[in-house]
């Protein structure tokens, strides 16, 4: 497990400050941040509530609406439904259709959905040429939800071969049942399963709770309010999380690709690098890479992914994210687990709410809304 201490984090913020306000850097100085990549949005769909997306097979780009149903972007824009189970799931809340991914081979398709009664679900589908083939429907897994707000919801698979799920702290507000630091549900974290390994899956050997008696052999990371969106960097292999805040600081966590696990974000003890109601920094807390306050616009981190396209070679490597109420589409240097700039790319993505990664690393951003955009070149 890497844990970033509190005071390396505060020497680094320490240091970006410095350089930036040089005019001029020695060279022995760190190189200063990059300017900003110009970037443009190109509307491509029009969507209802598009709520989460996935790369697809033959290079294709599925996108999930919050109401249930699941259509491919094509040039054209959206196709017909090639899902709807707009029957079986809730809107109320923070519920609906919240994630889809499919595994490395595209033979099987997954979606995270919180069904009628609000339980959050994680269902399997076999592909075959392409397509979903409902007659193999099975559930996965499961999780009851005290609440119908912090419900999390993302799915993706890593670089491991493995599904990572992500659940927020079960919602209210304030973790009121201390989901985030308790070991024993899988509430507040970050879960590792190998869904083809068992019926109805299987814990991978090396997940790093297996041997405590006292916690989930599922979860892989903690401390988390509301993981509503992580990526891996299809580069590196580093996990990046945006953890939505309580009332005053958003954060984006980091992992290197090597971490084995068990990394505790603090939550609810703690809200990015600031205790929560008096609460004490645990001792294996990891700082976040990034945070922000609330005295602007923002409300509601949505994080993206590591640009690894081709099309705009001046954001390669950088972490691009939102805010759901802010809406501006921003960027993240990060350097050995140190962010070294931060960039306003200069366009506004609506009420983001999350971001797609294609096949060949472009990405496009999803407003709740209903456009669905592709990040161009300016």
């Amino acid at each position: 497990m890497n844990v970033r201490t509190r005071s390396s984090a505060i020497i680094a913020t320490i240091c970006l400050v410095a350089s930036l306000a040089l005019t001029a850097a020695s060279a022995d100085e760190p190189a200063a941040p990059r300017q900003a990549a110009k970037v443009a949005l190109k509307n491509v769909a029009t969507a209802k509530n598009p709520s989460a997306g996935a790369a697809g097979p033959g290079g294709t780009v599925w996108i999930a609406e919050r109401a249930g149903t699941v259509r491919v972007l094509t040039g054209q824009g959206l196709g017909e439904p090639v899902l709807d189970i707009s029957g079986e799931t809730t809107t109320d809340g923070e519920r609906g259709l919240l994630g889809i991914a499919f595994d490395k081979k595209f033979a099987h398709f997954y979606i995270s959905y919180t069904n009628l009664e609000g339980t959050s679900t994680v269902d399997e589908f076999a592909v075959r040429h392409g397509k979903i083939r409902p007659g193999t429907r099975r559930t996965v897994l499961t999780q009851t939800q005290p609440y119908a707000n912090h419900n999390g919801g993302d799915i993706k698979f890593g670089p491991d071969g493995y599904l990572y799920i992500a659940f927020g702290d079960g919602g209210s507000g304030g973790d009121p049942h201390g989901n985030g630091q308790n070991l024993d549900t899988l509430l507040g974290k970050l879960l590792r399963i190998d869904p083809r390994g068992g019926k109805p899956y299987a814990i991978p050997s090396d997940n790093p709770f297996v041997e405590d008696p006292k916690a989930k052999d599922e979860i892989w990371a903690y401390g988390l309010r509301n993981p509503w969106r992580f990526s891996f960097d299809a580069g590196t292999g580093d996990l990046l999380i945006g953890d939505v805040g309580q009332s005053a600081w958003e954060e984006i966590d980091w992992a290197p690709a090597d971490s084995k696990g068990g990394e505790n974000y603090g939550w609810s003890q703690m809200e990015g690098n600031h205790p929560f109601r008096d609460g004490t920094e645990p001792a294996n807390h990891v700082p976040p890479v990034h945070e922000y306050d609330r005295t602007g616009l923002g409300c509601s981190v949505t994080g993206g992914f590591v640009y690894r396209g081709k099309a705009i070679p001046a954001l390669k490597g950088q972490y691009v994210f939102s805010d759901y109420c802010d809406g501006t589409v921003r960027s993240l240097q990060i350097e050995n687990g140190e962010v070294t700039g931060v960039h306003d790319l200069g366009v506004n993505g609506g009420e983001v709410v999350s971001f797609v990664q294609g096949g060949k690393g472009e990405l496009y951003v999803l407003d709740i809304g209903g456009s669905v955009s592709r990040i161009d070149p300016a």
